[in-house]
């Protein structure tokens, strides 16, 4: 498998080292390096990203509140010179904390733990259903029905062949529960099921009556994983 990571760091002496580090190892594929947390959140709204190198100490906005403040986030290894943030970092669920200046010993020993968690992730997807709070009560989905998923705001709506489900939760967790091959994300804001596409019409696919955007900087990427 491979693991698509972006590094984000205001230091470009930092932001090298690092991408030497993930040349290195096979299952890293670099998807893309930014100066600070406002470029980041606007590629990781429009590609997939699988994992963040994130700095702690950046201007504009730093990485412990980018973090708190943002939803449907990738995976965060966080990278600093301050060994204070190491508690609230992992207060915050981010898979790593790297103390700057980072060895390749301790970068591969991160980047191993990463590999496991995905791979951990992948290996939970083998399930054929899962089950979500609708209301007050739990309701089991067949993976195999979902025609998408559609994020609205607090909410997400899963369309399925029988009916549409509103569930509180985030595309991120949900997206996480999917088995990895049988969906893709095309939006922000959608998922869909590759197996009931039906057509792909400009920047739009048609799944029965619905018609599900495609992100323009995606679109690439989409249409190769569609077709694939």
């Amino acid at each position: 498998m491979m693991i698509k990571c972006a590094i984000t760091d205001d230091e470009p002496f930092a932001r090298k080292g690092l991408a030497n580090y993930i040349q290195k190892i096979e299952f890293l594929e670099m998807a893309g390096q930014f100066e600070n947390a406002i470029q980041l959140n606007e590629a990781i709204t429009e590609n997939h990203i699988d994992l963040v190198f994130l700095d702690i100490n950046m201007p504009l906005l730093s990485g412990v509140d980018f973090l708190r403040m943002t939803k449907n986030l990738p995976r965060v290894i966080f990278t600093t010179a301050y060994p204070e943030y190491a508690i609230e970092s992992f207060e915050l669920d981010v898979l790593d904390y790297l103390l700057k200046p980072i060895s390749f010993q301790r970068f591969f020993k991160s980047a191993l733990k990463a590999k496991e968690y995905f791979e951990l992730l992948g290996q939970s997807s083998a399930k054929e259903y899962m089950f979500v709070k609708v209301n007050k009560r739990l309701e089991k989905i067949h993976f195999e029905d979902i025609l998408f998923l559609e994020s609205q705001q607090n909410y997400v709506l899963i369309y399925t062949n029988e009916n549409k489900l509103m569930v509180h939760s985030t595309l991120k967790s949900l997206l996480e529960s999917l088995p990895n091959d049988d969906f893709i994300q095309t939006h922000k804001s959608f998922v869909v099921a590759k197996a009931h596409i039906r057509a792909i019409e400009g920047n739009r696919i048609l799944i029965k009556e619905f018609k599900i955007p495609i992100s323009k900087y995606q679109k690439q990427a989409v249409l190769k994983e569609i077709t694939r």
